[in-house]
């Protein structure tokens, strides 16, 4: 039985009365779990630490070698530093979840959790309590609310996932600098970055990397989420895809279907502004079997509207996005393609792209976005 089957046996069979004792896989920690922020109890343990195995070493294609592979619609998460475009499909990292990186001279971590449908990029440097550290990660077998406990080899403390905080060990407390990044198509990436690199299949693991273990999870009927025993909230299907932006510690959460039904939403959350673009012709990872015939989700992306010191406001069009203010047609990623401002890139603005059960159970004070 390939590694994810089990683990989805695992996940299915087991009560969470009987997976709370983090000792119970038979896995030896040298975490100070005195040193934390929150209960044990909260921590599901499923699997010893890297048994869904982390790519350490990754192996990298040209666009040409990467459309062998992967097909126009499939979802990949990217990260684009000092002009170092890189790619990462999801139907690699829903088998791995931890990349340990480093893209244009810096360390990253790219992660994503599936059962929080949550895909974030964190920066492995730290400096905590006057300490500096150069961190790598892994996957712990652990949950807490249902999202990926991921641990560092260099102190073994737990991290969750979703804060990108430190929960226990020596570095509770601590919090990750993320990193913006975007999560669109292979096509869309093509076009945009045609020198860029795409995480390879050549992962040294067998995985059957085009398919999908968690069959429709993402359905909006779908009302109780694996392993998450909190209560729901009804604020919002479980299962809707939310948007974040953080702004001084204020939250606020566009739901999808409203992204999708405006195309471009022009705002400003807590005096900030932002412009939301949503685009179709991505697929979900979570839907079907076979990923490639999984449904439509779309690709959305967040950015500064600013542009030499104007704030440019947007309109969705049959041909990309265009702003009022000087006519320039810009695509997913940002960039301006066409107009006056041709070859200006607006600024990302890090956000997640997460199931609204998850976010809300980590951060249940956040403003809805209503239209």
């Amino acid at each position: 039985m390939k590694l994810i089957g089990l683990l989805l046996v695992v996940l299915i069979s087991l009560p969470l009365s009987a997976q709370r004792n983090i000792e119970r896989v038979g896995q030896h920690w040298n975490t100070d779990k005195e040193n934390r922020i929150v209960d044990l109890d909260e921590i599901v343990a499923l699997l010893p630490r890297d048994r869904i195995p982390p790519i350490d070493d990754p192996v990298y294609w040209n666009i040409d070698r990467a459309k062998d592979t992967y097909f126009e619609h499939e979802p990949v998460m990217v990260v684009d530093i000092e002009g170092d475009a890189r790619a990462y499909p999801l139907s690699i990292l829903m088998h791995h979840e931890i990349v340990n990186d480093v893209v244009g001279g810096q360390p990253v971590s790219v992660t994503y959790c599936p059962l929080c449908n949550a895909a974030i990029v964190f920066d492995r440097r730290l400096v905590h309590d006057g300490e500096v550290y150069l961190l790598d990660f892994g996957t712990s077998g652990m949950l807490r609310k249902s999202d990926l406990v991921m641990w560092d080899r260099q102190t073994e403390t737990w991290w969750q996932q979703l804060s990108g905080q430190g929960i226990v060990g020596k570095l509770a407390g601590a919090q990750l600098t993320m990193v913006p990044s975007l999560l669109i198509s292979f096509e869309e990436f093509t076009e945009s970055y045609p020198d860029g690199k795409v995480l390879s299949t050549e992962t040294g693991a067998l995985r059957d990397y085009g398919s999908n273990p968690y069959v429709q999870y993402d359905d909006l009927g779908v009302e109780r989420p694996r392993l998450f025993d909190g209560e729901v909230d009804d604020r919002l299907p479980a299962m809707e895809r939310v948007i974040d932006i953080t702004v001084n510690d204020n939250r606020r959460i566009y739901p999808l279907t409203a992204i999708k039904e405006e195309g471009v939403i022009n705002d400003e959350p807590f005096g900030k502004p932002i412009v939301i673009f949503h685009q179709a012709g991505t697929v979900s990872v979570l839907d079907t079997p076979d990923i490639r015939e999984g449904r439509d989700v779309g690709a959305v992306s967040v950015f500064d509207p600013v542009v030499n010191g104007q704030r440019l406001t947007f309109k969705k069009t049959n041909d990309g996005f265009i702003d009022n203010e000087t006519g320039t047609r810009w695509n997913i990623t940002g960039k301006a393609v066409e107009g006056e401002l041709k070859g200006t890139q607006l600024s990302w603005i890090f956000h997640g792209n997460h199931f609204a059960f998850a976010w809300l159970a980590f951060y249940p004070d956040s403003e809805i976005y209503t239209q």
